[in-house]
């Protein structure tokens, strides 16, 4: 692909990664992903906003040197995350008169990381300004969206963002503006769920700021641009405002079935009750999958059979993801089984100890669920509903 002109004067200089499947050897990657870089040329200087993946970094000088640059004046790192800034040495070598531009924590970040000689960065502040000639750059602080140093860019003139990870979606696609909105939604829920759920918190600050700002095109530096930006703010504000849904989450490992038959029954007890549940089974489940069915879960449910003293490993891994990710649930539960003893239910209790949820009553059996183990579920699913309810989940 070559670079592609968002406007005049400015372009798509990074690059589409196809075939990558694993993001932080964790993430799976079922459409590929891209890394967004930008070339703004003003008047009097010309500006480079965040680079690619190191393994990507030809592809983009490749695209620099098709553009018959003289030179670049600024590069802009608006986050310190390799898979943005790792091809900044090779960048700062290439045009040794760049200067590099982040905030002072990003500063640290690259010092660390990368070996980037201190004299060749300058810092701004929260609103600072740097002046293209006729265009206009606009930093905006942005600490927690994911990491503490990560900042956005603003171009005036043309009220474009540049969010760095913010807004982003692991989709690879030749169309530069998003075109499929309901792929598009898809990848922008599953990175929000797996990057961005854990600082919602934060994310409710920015966009409140956003808020000052017009702006009618969005640049992430992952997946297509949105030339529609209430298409991706309406999202976002959906994700990080709105109050959890009348949704239970179920992941579940069974090894010999009583489990599996206490989650099958659970799921017909909730459905009766006018909930809906998202079930999954750990031995083959998508994490993203289920990373985005936490993002409008009111309730998670454990299902987890004791595997010596404790839950089975599998669940446990999932209750820390859950931990991890920070969903808005309100409420959680275990179900399963044991065979002599253990303390499954204490583990997997403190596994969520992150969350503010409050932990309803577990159904935790010896062998297989007899009728008091079943109508403790009929039990479990109706307090589900009746809490769903109060809290107004619909």
């Amino acid at each position: 692909m070559k670079p592609r002109e968002i406007k005049s004067g400015i372009f798509w200089v990074g690059a589409v990664d196809w075939d990558r499947r694993l993001f932080d050897a964790l993430i799976p990657l079922p459409d590929g992903t891209s890394y967004n870089a930008y070339l703004v040329k003003g008047s009097e200087k010309t500006a480079l906003i965040d680079s690619v993946d190191p393994t990507m970094s030809a592809v983009l000088f490749d695209h620099l040197a098709s553009l018959n640059l003289d030179t670049i004046d600024y590069i802009i790192a608006n986050h310190a995350e390799q898979d943005h800034s790792g091809t900044l040495p090779q960048l700062l070598e290439k045009y040794p008169g760049a200067k590099l531009v982040c905030t002072p924590k990003c500063k640290e970040f690259l010092v660390e990381l990368l070996a980037i000689p201190e004299d060749r960065v300058n810092t701004v502040n929260d609103r600072d300004t740097l002046s293209l000639g006729n265009r206009t750059l606009e930093f905006i602080y942005a600490p927690w969206v994911h990491w503490p140093e990560t900042m956005l860019t603003y171009l005036r003139e043309e009220k474009i963002l540049f969010p760095c990870d913010l807004f982003g979606s692991h989709l690879a696609t030749s169309d530069l503006f998003l075109s499929d909105e309901g792929k598009g939604f898809e990848s922008a829920k599953r990175y929000y769920a797996e990057i961005m759920m854990p600082f919602h918190t934060n994310i409710e600050k920015h966009l409140e700021r956003l808020k000052e700002y017009q702006i009618d095109i969005i640049a992430p530096s992952h997946g297509p641009l949105y030339d529609k930006p209430e298409f991706i703010l309406k999202a976002y504000r959906s994700w990080v405002f709105d109050k959890p849904r009348n949704i239970v989450v179920l992941p579940y490992i069974s090894m010999h079935g009583t489990t599996r038959r206490m989650v099958d029954y659970l799921v017909g007890a909730l459905a009766a009750n006018g909930v809906t549940v998202k079930q999954f089974d750990l031995t083959s489940v998508d994490l993203g999958k289920l990373a985005m069915s936490l993002v409008d879960a009111g309730t998670i449910v454990l299902g987890a059979p004791t595997m010596l003293t404790g839950p089975h490993p599998v669940v446990a891994y999932a209750a820390f993801l859950a931990n991890a990710l920070r969903p808005k649930a309100k409420f959680a539960s275990i179900i399963g089984s044991y065979g002599w003893g253990g303390r499954t239910v204490e583990q997997l209790t403190s596994a969520l100890s992150s969350l503010k949820v409050e932990l309803l009553t577990p159904v935790y059996c010896k062998g297989l669920p007899r009728e008091a183990d079943f109508k403790a579920l009929d039990n479990l699913a109706a307090a589900i509903a009746q809490k769903h309810k109060e809290n107004g989940f619909t």
